[in-house]
């Protein structure tokens, strides 16, 4: 079994800002595989399940991520977890992957982190980085701009592309294969 979770806040004010990138890939993961939502308040997300592949989107804010997540991996009993999640350090539009790591003082994965623990799959998607370090969280809180916004149907497909491969291949193999510096409209 597999868990993939994206990061990001609930709510329409969250819906399309930097820091939802992960939910976005999720929506588009639930409408590729079908997946059916599990109902359960315990889980304090949304969560959906596709045979033997877990979608969840936390719904406790960014800060308390980790919380939705060790719900879920306790209750199903689930040992890999794969979080896709925005990325400061990483240009717009480019797409990595690593197994644990730090978490960069990236909120949602310091809520995983101390969960979880830091071994875990990570898709970054980079989001770029604002002009002065005091702007990072309106930064992370603002919309993609009319050029990223064009970009971005095709960089969540590509992030979903790899995801799915994730399901059956090793993180080596999906990083050879998907890996991006960065997206551009051809």
């Amino acid at each position: 079994m597999l868990l993939v979770v994206g990061l990001g806040n609930p709510g329409p004010n969250y819906e399309h800002t930097r820091h939802n990138i992960g939910f976005m890939v999720i929506d588009e993961l639930i409408k590729r595989t079908n997946a059916q939502k599990v109902a359960s308040s315990s889980f304090k997300g949304e969560l959906y399940r596709s045979q033997n592949i877990f979608f969840l989107k936390p719904l406790t804010f960014m800060n308390l991520s980790g919380e939705s997540i060790q719900a879920v991996k306790s209750y199903f009993k689930i040992d890999n977890v794969a979080v896709i999640h925005d990325d400061l350090d990483l240009p717009f539009g480019a797409l990595r992957f690593k197994h644990g790591g730090g978490h960069g003082g990236h909120n949602g994965l310091k809520s995983a982190d101390a969960k979880i623990t830091p071994a875990y799959d990570r898709i970054r998607m980079g989001i770029g980085k604002p002009e002065h370090k005091g702007e990072v969280a309106s930064y992370v809180l603002s919309h993609f701009s009319h050029a990223e916004s064009a970009l971005l149907p095709k960089w969540i497909s590509h992030a979903a592309d790899a995801t799915e491969f994730l399901f059956s291949h090793s993180l080596e193999d999906t990083s050879s294969k998907y890996t991006l510096k960065q997206i551009t409209l051809e």
